[in-house]
C-alpha cells in the first residue's frame, strides 16, 4: 500500500511539474487569467505532491525515546497542510486574479495556444487521474468509494485522487472559458472561469480537510478490527467479560489497541501472564496493522456497556 501510494505521488508531482510549466507559458503568451489560474492550480497540486511525500518519509522513522509509537501520524498531518495550501493558494489566488480580469478584462490574444495546452494537460492529468482511481480501487476492496473515503486510513491515495479530479473538472472550466470569450467576444468569460476553478479548489480543500482532520485528532480503526478482536477474546474460557476495546490508529498501518477484561476469580495471577501474552499474539497474528496491545484486567462494572 505504501509503495502503491509513493508511486501514485510520484507520477502526480511529475505531470504537474510539467503542465504548470506549459500553463505559465501559455498564460504570459496570450494574457488568459483562466490559464493563469490552472498554472496556479498545478504549481500547488506540485508542492503539494512534495509535501505528501515529505510526510510518507517522515512517517516511516521508527519510535524513539520522544515519540515511542512511532512517527506515523507525520503523514496525516502533511495531509490536512496539504487541505490548507489548495485553499489558501490555490483557491484563493484563483478567485482574486478571476475577480481582477472580471473588474479589468483584457483580451486573449493567440487563444490556439490556450487549447493545445489545455489538451495535452487534460491528456496527462488523465493519466495521473487514472493511475490515481486505479490505485485507489484496488485498495478500497468491498466498499463503496463515498465509504472507502470515510473508512480510509491512509489519506495519500484520496488526497491525490482528489487533486486529480479538480485538475480535471478546473481543465474543463478553463477551455470552456477561453472559448466562450473568444466566440461571444464577452472578455469576462475568463475571468469567470478562473473565479468557478479557484471555488473548485475551495471546495476540494474543505472535503479533505474534513476526512483528514478525524485522522489527526486519533481515529479508531475500522469496525472490522475492533470486532475481530473482541471476537479473538470472547472464546477464551478465562474471559468472563471483555469491557471495552478502545482503538486508535497512530499512523496508516500501525494500530494501538487498549482493552479492558474481566479474567475469572479463580484464574492465578502467571495465568493471566501466560493468557495476556496469547491474546497480545493472537490479535497481532490476526490483524498484522495492530502493533501494540495493552490489556488491562478489570472487574466488570456498571460503566461498561454490555457488547453482542
Amino acid at each position: 500500500m505504501a509503495s502503491g501510494s509513493k508511486l501514485v505521488i510520484i507520477a502526480a508531482l511529475i505531470g504537474n511539474s510539467l503542465i504548470s510549466v506549459t500553463k505559465f507559458v501559455a498564460a504570459s503568451i496570450t494574457g488568459s487569467s483562466a490559464m493563469l489560474s490552472e498554472g496556479i492550480h498545478s504549481l500547488v497540486d506540485s508542492g503539494n505532491q512534495v509535501l505528501l511525500l515529505y510526510g510518507m518519509k517522515r512517517a516511516a522513522k521508527p519510535p524513539d525515546e520522544d515519540f515511542p509509537f512511532g512517527h506515523g501520524k507525520e503523514i496525516y498531518f502533511w495531509s490536512f497542510i496539504v487541505a490548507i495550501l489548495i485553499f489558501a493558494l490555490g483557491g484563493g489566488i484563483s478567485i482574486y486574479e478571476g475577480i481582477q480580469h472580471i473588474q479589468h478584462p483584457e483580451p486573449i490574444s493567440n487563444p490556439m495556444i490556450n487549447y493545445i495546452v489545455l489538451g495535452l494537460a487534460m491528456v496527462f492529468e488523465g493519466a495521473a487521474w487514472y493511475f490515481a482511481f486505479r490505485e485507489f480501487s484496488r485498495s478500497k476492496g468491498r466498499w463503496g468509494f463515498l465509504e472507502a473515503i470515510q473508512r480510509a486510513k491512509n489519506p495519500t491515495i484520496f488526497v491525490v485522487l482528489f487533486e486529480d479530479s479538480a485538475a480535471m473538472l478546473g481543465l474543463m472550466v478553463a477551455f470552456a472559458g477561453v472559448w466562450m470569450s473568444q466566440v461571444t467576444g464577452i472578455l469576462v468569460f475568463d475571468g469567470i472561469a478562473s473565479v468557478i476553478i479557484g471555488l473548485i479548489l475551495v471546495g476540494t480543500s474543505i472535503w479533505l480537510a474534513y476526512e483528514t482532520k478525524s485522522l489527526l485528532i486519533g481515529e479508531s480503526a475500522n469496525k472490522l478490527v475492533i470486532r475481530g478482536i473482541r471476537d479473538a477474546l470472547r472464546g477464551r474460557s478465562n474471559i468472563e467479560h471483555v469491557n471495552e476495546v478502545l482503538t486508535m490508529h497512530m499512523g496508516p498501518d500501525f494500530i494501538l489497541a487498549n482493552i479492558s477484561v474481566d479474567f475469572t476469580d479463580k484464574i492465578s495471577a502467571q495465568q493471566v501472564e501466560t493468557d495476556i501474552a496469547e491474546i497480545d499474539r493472537a490479535i497481532k497474528q490476526k490483524f498484522p496493522e495492530v502493533k501494540r496491545v495493552f490489556i488491562e484486567a478489570e472487574k466488570r462494572s456498571n460503566r461498561f456497556p454490555h457488547h453482542s
